[in-house]
């Protein structure tokens, strides 16, 4: 592996609460609007949560024939739309993209979840209509693998083409997987990230039945409140984050934009519960430092930090305390925020979508707002959480993290692109 290969973000694509139009989500962001509002996809009137930060109004066309978006999942649509928008910001389209060496390009996005929609309406349908009538494509599109697979069919990229699936840790897994390819000398490109669509009955019930959701149904809005001490569990959200990674000399070679470069990332395991956190942020404090090791940066060079915060009593907590057992005291001159108390947690979507809010803060040098912060956590004080209002900032490097259910953490560090260094 050579760590010294120089690998950039040269695109990047999403679907979300907010559409698919990075610029418009990320003014949305800045703004301190939520996408938090009632679910209007199904009934649920008997569920004790009634929202979500859920696509509504998402339309493929331009990007995937009609027939196939009603057929696949929306796990998948969102795949596809994010992926080919991401290659739209990387100029890869016409001629560029036909001069690509596909063989040489590469699909790493994964799904914590699946095709959620289509198995539960196989279910209904053989419970209630028989076997004979499930559609032979009801394993195709529940495969985590999918989403990616189709992509890499529709786009002919012939490199490495799988999913990773580790819960909330998802995107992290799949782009730092997607880096070492291109350290590893077996890709020049690698499309990366995540896909989610979980918000549908059996979703909602799943989390409801953990206890894991907040029940703010009467302020939808101000449901997701990371590091307050009025907190009672996480938003769901959903949607796709796709990023462009490549390595210098091929993003050089063809003469891209690059918005920011990615340093290093680190995976490990808490390997202690199957949904809580270490209280004593072991696991997270350790991914943290192997990433910055990785990056080959001191932790002072770190001045941004895009939290995990899913608004939950303990995760936001042990987080938060594995930051405090990295930093020490540098942790009060870095500035943190939580993208999910606007978008709540879009499971395997969030480490790719939150990277592309911290790459676009790279970018714009603003930083959106943590809302809902009305009554922090004593233990945060002194700690710029960017409450309620954007902040001017210029970063130096930034730490994006995701961990998941199962003890899987993950850690990413992306910083602006300097020709020489």
């Amino acid at each position: 592996m050579d760590k010294k290969k120089r690998i950039v973000i040269t695109g990047m694509g999403l679907v979300s609460c907010f559409g698919s139009d990075i610029d418009h989500f990320y003014k949305q962001l800045l703004a301190g609007k939520s996408g938090v509002r009632a679910i209007e996809k199904f009934p649920c009137q008997d569920f004790p949560t009634r929202f979500a930060a859920a696509v509504d109004q998402f339309d493929a066309e331009g990007y995937l024939d009609k027939k196939q978006a009603r057929r696949v999942d929306p796990f998948i649509c969102y795949t596809v739309v994010a992926g080919k928008k991401a290659l739209e910001q990387a100029g890869l389209t016409g001629d560029a993209f036909d001069r690509l060496d596909k063989e040489r390009c590469g699909i790493l996005i994964g799904s914590g979840m699946g095709g959620m929609n289509v198995f539960s309406e196989g279910v209904d349908t053989l419970l209630n209509k028989g076997h004979r009538r499930l559609t032979p494509f009801f394993v195709p599109y529940i495969i985590t693998n999918m989403g990616g697979a189709l992509l890499g069919i529709e786009l002919g990229f012939r490199g490495p083409n799988y999913s990773i699936s580790t819960a909330c840790a998802t995107s992290n897994y799949c782009i730092a997987a997607a880096a070492n390819h291109i350290r590893n000398g077996h890709a020049d490109l690698m499309l990366c990230g995540g896909a989610e669509a979980a918000i549908n009955p059996i979703g909602l019930a799943g989390f409801v039945a953990i206890k894991a959701l907040s029940e703010r149904n009467d302020a939808p809005e101000k449901a997701s409140r990371p590091w307050d001490q009025g907190r009672d569990g996480f938003v769901m959200g959903e949607g796709a984050g796709v990023l462009v990674l490549e390595s210098l000399e091929s993003a050089l070679a063809r003469g891209a934009t690059i918005y920011a470069e990615y340093l290093g990332g680190a995976i490990n395991s808490d390997a202690h519960h199957m949904t809580d956190p270490r209280a004593d942020g072991l696991g997270v404090s350790t991914c943290i430092e192997e990433a910055l090791r990785d990056a080959g940066i001191k932790k002072e060079e770190i001045n941004y930090i895009n939290a995990h915060a899913t608004s939950t009593m303990g995760g936001d907590m042990c987080e938060f305390q594995a930051m405090r057992n990295v930093f020490g005291e540098h942790l009060s001159s870095i500035k943190m925020n939580a993208t999910k108390s606007m978008i709540g947690h879009c499971l395997g979507a969030a480490g790719a979508i939150e990277l592309i809010a911290t790459v676009m803060a790279i970018q714009t040098g603003m930083l959106h707002p943590t809302i809902n912060s009305e009554n922090l956590e004593g233990a945060l004080s002194g700690i710029d959480i960017i409450p309620n209002e954007a902040k001017p900032h210029t970063i130096t490097a930034a730490l994006s993290n995701s961990f998941g259910f199962g003890g899987h953490n993950s850690c990413l560090i992306v910083a602006p692109y300097q020709s020489t260094k």
